[in-house]
């Protein structure tokens, strides 16, 4: 897609600025997370510890935890209830790294308790996952074969369910993230002001990452639209 579009002025307009964005939150997120990854939280936990507790008082008593290959590659499978944890989260003992897992754990308690928007975001994945793969050679196909223009709305239609993927994804990420710091209060496993704060700067810091995601996703939609009657006249 990045191939197809970077000589389109229209394109760098106006998807162009939430590109910077999400580059910017996704810098943002990794130095607030070593930020916060300097300083331990007085419970003593690490993450793996204070995933299962955050689980367990969420009422997700079934969930597995495993450790992950990767940097802040942490995240809860539904399909077997799994929450997976990067190596410095699983094993760290540090604000970032309680913030993190009690987020992912937060996503576990959802599951348990069938929140609506998870469930539709999962129901969503395997028609996303075939959207992403075609959309872009459909709306080529229209662009470039003049018999059939319409192809174009049809990768547009096609690339919509990525968009709407990336707008359920925001009300899942913000709950996840209340529902954990509000039992890592409750628990005590962050017991001052200032690990409260370093937890909200973290979670807060990942949360735009889904904002710019959102925002890109939404732009891009709105230039193959523009694209698309631009061809047709």
């Amino acid at each position: 897609m990045f191939a197809l579009f970077m000589f389109d002025p229209l394109y760098w307009l106006m998807v162009g600025p939430t590109i910077l964005l999400a580059l910017w939150a996704s810098f943002k997120v990794q130095s607030t997370f070593r930020e916060y990854q300097q300083f331990g939280v007085r419970s003593g936990m690490n993450g793996a510890e204070a995933a299962r507790a955050v689980a367990h008082a969420g009422g997700a008593m079934d969930v597995t935890i495993e450790e992950t290959d990767g940097f802040l590659s942490d995240h809860y499978d539904p399909t077997s209830k799994t929450l997976r944890l990067s190596p410095d989260v699983y094993h760290g003992r540090s604000i970032s790294a309680i913030a993190v897992a009690a987020h992912e754990a937060g996503h576990a308690i959802q599951h348990a308790k069938a929140y609506t928007w998870l469930t539709f975001r999962s129901q969503m994945v395997p028609m996303v996952k075939i959207g992403s793969m075609l959309w872009v050679w459909v709306f080529l196909a229209g662009m470039f074969i003049s018999s059939m223009p319409w192809l174009q709305t049809v990768g547009i239609i096609l690339f919509s369910a990525t968009v709407v993927f990336q707008l359920v994804t925001l009300p899942v990420e913000f709950d996840a993230s209340n529902r954990a710091k509000a039992v890592l209060a409750h628990t005590g496993i962050v017991s001052t002001q200032e690990e409260a704060t370093g937890v909200s700067k973290v979670l807060g810091a990942a949360a735009m990452t889904y904002v710019a995601g959102a925002l890109t996703a939404i732009m891009t939609l709105l230039h193959l639209i523009l694209r698309s009657r631009s061809s047709d006249e």
